[in-house]
């Protein structure tokens, strides 16, 4: 059946030439259009989007295989496409227009990303509507992209910020992970510290979580190190950790998963942070203690994190204290290597360690039902203090 016998649904039509895409190909802003049409707007000068007028920082084009796809299918099944599923696709395309458009109030526009947050946490399938309209690049724009706001929409903004970071938090595991690299720009990245400043604790938790997903994929490990290396940030996950955030527990976990950004961390304080947390979280029935065990674990491979270890008045004993616990054992490898390493050197280690009970500690794991390769390790480092013990003695 042919495009002329049937009406074109507002998705299929280039918002240029307002016919049928024939070559389908996105922008750096998300904004999709037919080839022909946007090198031609190119060719005449214009260096912004059509729809965001955004400056085009990247001119490059990628084409839509995932709209392609679509229109060929309908243009295949004719009335026999899915009238439901396009009607989705149509409605999700008037949502989307309402918060592309300059013309939309912020309070018009917070009412539609609520919408949006209903729709994708109603199914699974809507969100991979929400995917393939590449609504992921465009909340994370509206979330970093600097909405103008009068001073008595701070509040609103805020919000608007919230369920924006909210959306894309759940399309993150549909999504391409490499939309995330539009906080390599000045002016995205600013805003994140900014929101990181000033958010709400629900926008901060959000942030955190993005850090995670950042620092766990291989298309956005540039940006990670770049976040590493950006001290007012690692500083600010800091205090969120000490404060008993969870979710500032994953972002510095997951940032110390690149060997690069681990000095710095342990400078803005990642070590006292972390003590501090694992310390409190003895008080605490669940909690993120055992993620905070392997992270100090990886910083120990520094110098500098194990001079600040056993300078830290709580260090070793919070370490101890999460060899053994009778809720759990999770973490209790961790605590052991971290011990092995702090105690291989430390006289004045051993000797905290010691009167921290990590004797009666080791004994009690070494009873339990913990796996194997744990009580290998405690086994180890009750040798290790034993040996130590000999030499110490021998040198008095």
């Amino acid at each position: 059946m042919r495009e002329s016998h049937m009406s074109v649904p507002h998705l299929f039509t280039c918002p240029i030439s307002l016919d049928l895409f024939k070559d389908p190909v996105t922008l750096c802003t998300g904004q999709t259009y037919d080839r022909s049409s946007i090198e031609k707007w190119l060719a005449a000068g214009n260096l912004t989007c059509p729809i965001t007028m955004q400056k085009l920082h990247d001119p490059s084009m990628v084409p839509n295989h995932t709209l392609r796809h679509l229109i060929d299918e309908w243009l295949q099944m004719g009335n026999q496409f899915d009238p439901e599923y396009l009607a989705t696709i149509d409605s999700l395309t008037v949502l989307k227009h309402n918060l592309e458009s300059h013309d939309v109030t912020l309070e018009k526009k917070l009412q539609t990303l609520e919408k949006v947050r209903v729709l994708s946490e109603a199914s699974t399938s809507r969100n991979s509507c929400l995917i393939q309209l590449r609504f992921l690049p465009l909340l994370l724009q509206l979330a970093f992209g600097k909405v103008k706001a009068t001073l008595s929409e701070a509040e609103d903004y805020l919000k608007f910020v919230d369920v924006s970071l909210s959306c894309a938090l759940r399309l993150l595991p549909l999504g391409e992970m490499e939309c995330l690299n539009m906080l390599n720009e000045e002016s995205k990245l600013a805003s994140f510290l900014e929101l990181f400043e000033h958010g709400t604790d629900t926008v901060k938790i959000s942030l955190c979580l993005l850090i995670e997903a950042i620092s766990s994929s291989s298309e956005t490990k540039e940006l990670s190190a770049m976040l590493g290396k950006t001290n007012d940030l690692l500083h600010k996950v800091v205090l969120l950790v000490r404060n008993g955030s969870e979710a500032g527990i994953k972002a510095l976990s997951a940032l110390s998963s690149l060997q690069s950004n681990r000095e710095n961390l342990v400078r803005e304080g990642a070590i006292d942070g972390l003590i501090t947390y694992i310390k409190s979280a003895e008080r605490g029935e669940k909690n993120l203690a055992p993620i905070a065990m392997a992270t100090l674990e990886k910083l120990l491979g520094l110098e500098t994190a194990k001079e600040e270890l056993i300078n830290n008045p709580n260090g070793i004993h919070a370490i101890v204290r999460m060899v053994f616990r009778v809720s759990d054992h999770e973490g209790s490898e961790n605590a052991v290597s971290s011990l092995m390493i702090i105690c291989y050197d430390s006289l004045q280690a051993r000797e905290e360690a010691i009167d921290a009970g990590i004797l009666t500690q080791l004994l009690l794991l070494l009873q339990s039902q913990c796996n194997g390769r744990t009580k290998t390790k405690a086994r180890m480092l009750l040798k290790l203090l034993r040996s130590k013990w000999d030499e110490d003695s021998k040198n008095v």
